[in-house]
């Protein structure tokens, strides 16, 4: 169960950043109420996670993961442009991400 808590505060942190970008500085009322409980569920489901998930892991999967579909947000929703330097890295914020899920004994499989 601890992996779908994990799951839905990285989807509920998507949904909160998409809509913090969309709130324009808060100014929009609809999105910025969407940030504030996206947020609230985000760190309440994370803090569920790492009731078995060890912390570190819990975190570099929950912003690795957020990090890399967020950025491919800003390219196909927001026109926001991703140079060579910045794919290479959240390329290997995806590696990353696989290493710890398939190789770590850290976590339970």
């Amino acid at each position: 169960m601890h992996w779908i808590f994990l799951i839905i505060a990285i989807l509920a942190e998507i949904i909160a950043t998409s809509a913090l970008q969309a709130s324009n500085g808060f100014s929009k009322l609809l999105p910025s109420m969407t940030s504030v409980v996206g947020y609230i569920i985000t760190f309440y489901m994370l803090s569920l996670a790492i009731k078995q998930i060890p912390l570190g892991i819990a975190y570099a999967i929950w912003s690795g993961v957020g990090i890399v579909v967020l950025a491919l947000i800003g390219y196909f929703f927001y026109k926001q442009t991703l140079d060579l330097p910045a794919i290479v890295g959240l390329g290997m914020i995806v590696v990353g991400v696989i290493i710890i899920n398939v190789f770590s004994n850290t976590i339970s499989h």
